[in-house]
C-alpha cells in the first residue's frame, strides 16, 4: 500500500481532508524517524514495535570475484510484529471450512 492509497483509504473513515491525513501521516513518519535515530522505540498497538538494532561489522565475500570484502556495522531498522497482527495473520492463513 503507498502513502497515497492510505490516504484515500483513511479519508473513506474519517471525515477530514485529504490534504490533512497527508500532514497527519508526514508528522508520524517524521515523529516515527526522529525517535528511532534517538535509539527510542516505536511502538503501535495492534501492529508491533520499530526499534534499531545495530550489526556488527564482517569480513565477507564478492560473490563474483572471491574477493573478502570488510562490510562496516551499521544501525538497521527490526520490526517486531505485535500478538494481533501475529493472530491476524495466522487466521488468514487457516483453510476455509468447506460445508
Amino acid at each position: 500500500m503507498t502513502k497515497i492509497e492510505m490516504v484515500d483509504k483513511i479519508g473513506e473513515n474519517v471525515a477530514l481532508p485529504k490534504k490533512d491525513i497527508e500532514k497527519v501521516l508526514d508528522q508520524f513518519v517524521k515523529i516515527s524517524q526522529d525517535t528511532l535515530k534517538e535509539g527510542n522505540k516505536v511502538s503501535l498497538t495492534g501492529l508491533g514495535s520499530f526499534s534499531i538494532k545495530e550489526r556488527k561489522g564482517r569480513l565477507a565475500r564478492n560473490p563474483k570475484t572471491g574477493e573478502k570484502v570488510e562490510v562496516p556495522p551499521k544501525k538497521v531498522v527490526k520490526f517486531k510484529p505485535g500478538k494481533d497482527l501475529i493472530q491476524i495473520l495466522a487466521d488468514s492463513m487457516k483453510p476455509e471450512a468447506n460445508g
